[in-house]
């Protein structure tokens, strides 16, 4: 389980290291190997899964009608725009540029560990996320059940 967040540095190559305390479970878990893609429901985000979590939300959402819009919009995004990458002798991966410059990550971003993946957040919105409070109005009821 991933969870923590880092504030990363994005190099001038588009590079960043994972941080250390994620390595070994990343070398581990995931044979060194991530699947970068578009965080399809929130501006500014990434998301990075380890291989075997990514293979099974790939085949997921694979697996919708592609006859629907809304299915292949998210196929799109998530599918479609997918890299593998794999952390190099210095634990640091290769963003691409196209997410980069989509999502706004530049030269600092911030990483979440989200349980069974990462977020990553241009700095901007991390910040303007984060601020913002869940009002009464915005509970759910499964968010109300939970002994906070």
């Amino acid at each position: 389980m991933f969870q923590g967040e880092t504030a990363i540095t994005v190099d001038d190559k588009g590079r960043l290291a994972i941080p250390t305390a994620y390595r070994e479970q990343v070398a581990g878990e995931c044979g060194n190997r991530l699947v970068i893609t578009y965080n399809p429901f929130d501006e500014g985000c990434l998301w990075l899964f380890p291989y075997a979590e990514w293979e099974r939300v790939r085949d997921s959402v694979n697996a919708l009608p592609s006859v629907r819009a809304q299915h292949r919009n998210l196929q799109r995004k998530l599918v479609g725009a997918a890299a593998v990458v794999e952390p190099d002798g210095a634990g640091r991966i290769l963003l691409p540029a196209s997410q980069r410059t989509t999502t706004g990550i530049e030269k600092k971003a911030v990483l979440l560990g989200m349980g069974d993946k990462f977020e990553l957040w241009s700095e901007q919105e991390h910040l303007k996320t984060t601020r913002q409070t869940i009002g009464e109005n915005d509970i759910t009821d499964e968010m109300a059940e939970l002994r906070l």
